[in-house]
């Protein structure tokens, strides 16, 4: 799911366009792996394995016949990479933890090149790179950073590399009661705007019911333990990262529980009698996307049974109402606090 102009993956291929490195005969691995046209230019798909946990990345490099494996298929394989391309996430602790993973997991003589936009941290992840590994060089353009190390010859510093390498290591919080990890949505915190929709929701929500833009299950786990008629519901999430964390937070319910790695906007299956969604409003690049969450709410009501509810929570100044007017029968504010709002829709005889 590039976009026309990802700058970002553009600038990670400039060092390879330019001269300043050349392409390597072994084989590649690509860390946070988007699809577009500088990859489809200088990879072959019998050379490349790409790791991507968010799904409509993942999705759009299959559609482009991409090998796309997850981090755990990736860490049993025994494969040593000539190449280690990188898209560091905005979060530091996890794109140390990449960055440490990228070199344990390079052959002798490979490198790992990383490219960030400027107002993505790409001057602290060259300084990261380089106090692990050293750098090789670096080209600017795009306002983004390109940055490479020299050849590996094991000569980084492997304690730092096995410090670093947990830094985003799943973790208890909240005095023990969920775990989650760096990089995931509020991964530290219970985020105000979901606080304020757990406290609109009705005890007496009852029967199958979904959690669209699950997270790490926090929505999901006050429903079931303040509404004990639920007896079924599905999460919705298209990191990856995050849902394990969900399947981990919520194992034991009494409820039958399905764990999705979806794409909420690509629509859903399923007939409920509820859902519940603190939807997103950017990409992971934290390009503003009001789209997002009018799409998902078009998909609820789609999703809902006649008579079923949304309880849904946005920012106060989101775009919202003329979806909500037109997608429900019932549309009313139920709570505003801090700049957010928590809307309740019920789904008429027709979506």
């Amino acid at each position: 799911m590039a976009t026309p102009h990802d700058a970002p993956l553009e600038t990670l291929f400039l060092p390879f366009s330019s001269g300043n490195l050349r392409w390597p005969q072994g084989p590649v691995l690509f860390l946070r792996a988007r699809d577009g046209w500088p990859l489809r230019e200088h990879a072959a798909s019998d050379q490349l394995i790409c790791e991507q946990s968010f799904r409509p990345f993942a999705a759009a490099l299959e559609r482009s016949g991409w090998q796309v494996h997850d981090e755990a298929q990736v860490q049993a394989d025994a494969t040593r990479y000539a190449l280690v391309l990188v898209l560091p996430p905005r979060q530091r602790d996890e794109a140390r933890a990449l960055f440490a993973r990228a070199v344990e997991l390079l052959a002798p003589g490979g490198i790992v090149v990383a490219c960030q936009s400027n107002n993505e941290g790409a001057r602290s992840g060259e300084s990261d790179l380089q106090q692990l590994a050293g750098l090789g060089g670096k080209l600017t353009k795009n306002h983004c950073r390109a940055y490479w190390t020299a050849p590996a010859q094991g000569n980084h510093d492997e304690a730092l590399r096995q410090r670093w390498a947990a830094l985003d290591a799943p973790r208890t919080i909240l005095d023990g009661r969920f775990h989650s990890r760096p990089g995931v949505f509020a991964w530290d915190r219970i985020d105000p705007a979901s606080a304020l929709l757990v406290e609109q929701l009705p005890a007496d929500l009852a029967g199958h019911g979904a959690d669209l833009g699950a997270g790490w299950g926090y929505l999901s786990a006050e429903v079931l333990a303040r509404c004990p008629k639920v007896t079924a519901l599905d999460l919705y999430e298209a990191e990856s990262r995050a849902l394990e964390l969900a399947r981990r937070n919520l194992a034991g319910s009494n409820a039958r529980l399905d764990f999705r790695w979806h794409d909420v906007t690509a629509g859903i299956d399923g007939r409920y009698d509820f859902i519940v969604s603190n939807p997103p409003f950017h990409t992971p690049a934290r390009e503003d996307r009001p789209d997002i969450g009018q799409r998902f709410i078009a998909v609820a009501a789609q999703a809902l049974r006649p008579g079923g509810k949304l309880f849904m929570v946005a920012n106060r100044h989101l775009p919202y109402e003329q979806i909500l007017n037109d997608s429900f029968g019932q549309v009313h504010v139920a709570a505003e606090r801090d700049g957010f709002k928590v809307i309740v829709g019920t789904r008429g005889g027709r979506a």
